[in-house]
């Protein structure tokens, strides 16, 4: 019995050799694993930081492509950009509300912004643009929007964003 095992164990062997060589080959040439991220939060808010897509209405148009912070809960949208010194030329906020008319103001708020406000079938409804800091003026949606966002002062106009455009994020 021992004999006849022994005759089993050398071919046994040899075939795992021969399967962990090809493994190890297949490992080193097989792309590697992705890592699931976690989700992206912005150093200064704390608030996650999503992709927000503006896609123009006219078709020669190419989509602009944006990381925003999300602000969801009262508090957060209260607080909005307040007292931010700076943002990229790519980032921003988005302000995702239940449909319902909206209106903004600038207190507290160093830099100028583009508010964009986006109708409830996802389009830019209108902007306020260049909103000037500090100043308490409301600065109101068209309409009932589902969110607002807002962008650095001038960016929508250099970019020919326009009341219109599919907002998606």
């Amino acid at each position: 019995m021992i004999r006849r095992c022994r005759n089993l164990l050398l071919p046994l062997g040899a075939v795992a050799l021969a399967l962990a060589a090809c493994s190890s080959r297949a490992a080193d040439s097989a792309p590697a694993p992705v890592a699931t991220a976690a989700p992206a939060v912005h150093p200064v808010s704390h608030l996650p930081v999503i992709d927000l897509t503006i896609t123009p209405a006219r078709r020669d148009g190419k989509p602009h492509r944006f990381r925003v912070e999300v602000a969801r809960s009262g508090p957060e949208q209260e607080r909005g950009l307040m007292f931010r010194t700076a943002m990229g030329a790519d980032e921003g906020m988005i302000f995702p509300m239940n449909p319902r008319p909206a209106s903004f103001w600038m207190r507290n708020t160093v830099i100028p912004l583009d508010i964009i406000f986006i109708g409830t079938d996802g389009r830019i409804l209108n902007i306020a643009a260049n909103a000037i800091p500090y100043d308490e003026t409301p600065l109101d949606s068209k309409g009932p929007v589902k969110g607002v966002l807002e962008l650095n002062g001038g960016r929508a106009a250099a970019l020919g964003i326009a009341p219109g455009d599919a907002v998606r994020w």
